[in-house]
């Protein structure tokens, strides 16, 4: 991206970049702070998470108010229309994030004092994929690496499968254990959570490739 005339200008479009960022940064973290509260029965973990919500949230308004006075101001065009665009987009996604690290959070509160059921470790796997896919959807945001990007949304449909199979697996042990229902009904909810952050990840990634090529992939055949 080439130097503005206008040092200000710059200086407003990297502040933009730093802040979507640290909110990205605070967003990953949360989904490892919910995972490990699954795995280790975490209560205080679990609470922690739920209690920072409010801060990711603040930084969504901070971004949006960002935006809007830089586009107020500038009457920005071409790329630097594309880049405000985008952050507003990206934080819209980190916050759903938030949202579901949250909603996972609350759910380990419901099975604290459960067994840990055979499909832990597929979660685990699971989550490991997604966050990844956030990582590198924010490190292509950062580059503006299109191809990385690509590469996140070619991603997404490894967590459906691993969705669909801890679904099944799932379904089998509250067959063979129908009193633990409770419990697998919310490590159903987790599977899907981690799902959706996967899939609001492709949306950061489809958003960076919007930002390179100026080229809207939503709702397309990936590739297409």
């Amino acid at each position: 991206m080439r130097p503005h005339t206008s040092k200000n200008f710059e200086a407003e479009l990297s502040h933009l970049k730093d802040t979507v960022l640290r909110m990205g940064g605070m967003v990953e973290a949360a989904i490892g702070k919910a995972m490990r509260a699954l795995e280790w029965r975490d209560a205080k973990l679990a609470r922690t998470v739920i209690e920072e919500d409010h801060a990711v949230n603040k930084y969504e308004v901070d971004i949006d108010d960002m935006c809007v006075a830089i586009m107020a101001l500038r009457q920005p065009a071409a790329e630097d229309l594309r880049l405000l665009i985008t952050g507003l987009k990206i934080s819209t996604d980190l916050e759903r994030i938030g949202d579901l690290a949250a909603n996972m959070s609350e759910r380990v509160l419901e099975i604290m004092n459960d067994p840990h059921s055979s499909s832990l470790n597929e979660l685990l796997r699971m989550s490991q994929i997604a966050q990844g896919m956030l990582h590198d959807s924010l490190d292509a945001y950062v580059a503006r690496d299109s191809e990385k990007a690509e590469a996140v949304c070619a991603r997404d449909e490894t967590v459906d499968e691993l969705n669909r199979q801890i679904f099944r697996a799932l379904l089998t042990e509250m067959k063979d254990a129908p009193s633990g229902i409770t419990g697998y009904l919310s490590l159903m909810n987790i599977s899907k959570q981690m799902e959706r952050i996967a899939d609001h990840s492709t949306n950061i990634a489809e958003m960076v490739i919007y930002l390179v090529k100026g080229k809207d992939i939503r709702h397309t055949s990936f590739g297409k």
